[in-house]
């Protein structure tokens, strides 16, 4: 089995439960309805990560499709956090498809904070439960924003690897350690496994960040760059730079915004050698984390493996040496 698989299976279940979701709204809720569903239809997630719940409930009860709500939950909040993230890279109009930015912006409030609520509270099981589903959903926006905030705040002139990986523990950890804590409350374990469970997500988070930030620059997008996002890769390049080139590389982070130029040098500098060996030992770090907490959960033989071959997907090392190091 891979997670493809699993995905596959379990997609039109997960696509369903948001559109009885949708029908909970209620006949007179169609313009609501209409705007979140084409916002969904345009912000499709282009990696099916919504397997996760599915793993961790099945690593707990040997049964993936009771967590399919929780990856309903999963689709719906990424949905709407993904569109508020380009809205606040000023992108929004762009990434909103046939909805103008206020409609694409009312859907993604609708999608991320209410629909949810609509999946958790038909759910057939114990009150506590259902309770503790809702505190995650809270509490994992709370974790995210935060995490947001600190990124949108940050002064590339006083960052470090460890000022950005807190950052990224709450804007993707915080998500991801929602969706896997809610799988396992949904599974019935005692809280010390759901606790675990949470902090699994945290370093998956960061994992996947360190993924979608290597993609940004294997695909030639460079948002980051002219998005002026102080990601983990820049850090490293700062750490280890010394005093003159720390200045040539902030120079070019202020000029990236407007200027390809800056962008294709700081990049070759991001690319260098001693820079990648950094960050291919912190990401083998993180993976290593991420493996000992599912040692300790221990769980269903038949999806431990699974889960494995996700957080291998988030460790991949995409980037390749090209610059030259910083002197």
């Amino acid at each position: 089995m891979s997670y493809l698989d699993l995905h596959r299976k379990f997609s039109p279940a997960v696509d369903a439960e948001i559109e009885a979701a949708l029908e909970r709204l209620g006949p007179s809720s169609s313009a609501v309805k209409d705007a979140v569903a084409r916002l969904l239809r345009h912000q499709k997630l282009k990696h099916p990560l919504s397997v996760l719940p599915l793993l961790v409930h099945a690593i707990e009860t040997g049964a993936p499709g009771p967590a399919v709500p929780v990856s309903a939950v999963h689709v719906l909040w990424w949905t709407s956090a993904c569109y508020l993230d380009d809205l606040a890279d000023g992108q929004g109009a762009a990434m909103s498809g046939d909805l103008d930015k206020n409609e694409a912006l009312l859907a993604s409030i609708v999608s991320g904070n209410v629909l949810p609520i609509q999946v958790i509270q038909p759910l057939q099981v114990p009150a506590p439960v259902r309770s503790a589903l809702t505190a995650e959903l809270m509490n994992g926006w709370i974790v995210a924003t935060e995490g947001q905030l600190i990124d949108m705040r940050g002064d590339s002139g006083s960052a470090t690897r460890k000022s950005v990986i807190t950052a990224y523990r709450g804007k993707s950890g915080g998500p991801f350690g929602m969706i896997t804590a809610m799988a396992a409350a949904l599974s019935g374990v005692p809280r010390e496994r759901i606790d675990l469970w949470r902090e699994f997500g945290y370093i998956f988070g960061v994992l996947w960040q360190l993924f979608n930030d290597q993609e940004d620059i294997v695909s030639g997008r460079n948002e980051d760059l002219m998005n002026g996002t102080i990601t983990y890769l820049l850090a490293c390049a700062i750490e280890e730079a010394s005093p003159q080139s720390r200045e040539r590389i902030l120079g070019l982070c202020a000029n990236s915004k407007n200027s390809g130029q800056a962008r294709s040098e700081l990049t070759e500098l991001l690319l260098a050698p001693a820079i990648l060996r950094q960050y291919h030992e912190d990401i083998d770090k993180f993976r290593d984390d991420a493996y000992c907490i599912l040692g300790e959960l221990g769980g269903d033989e038949n999806y431990l493996p699974v889960l494995r071959q996700v957080v291998d997907l988030s460790a991949q090392m995409l980037l390749q040496g090209t610059g030259e190091a910083p002197r």
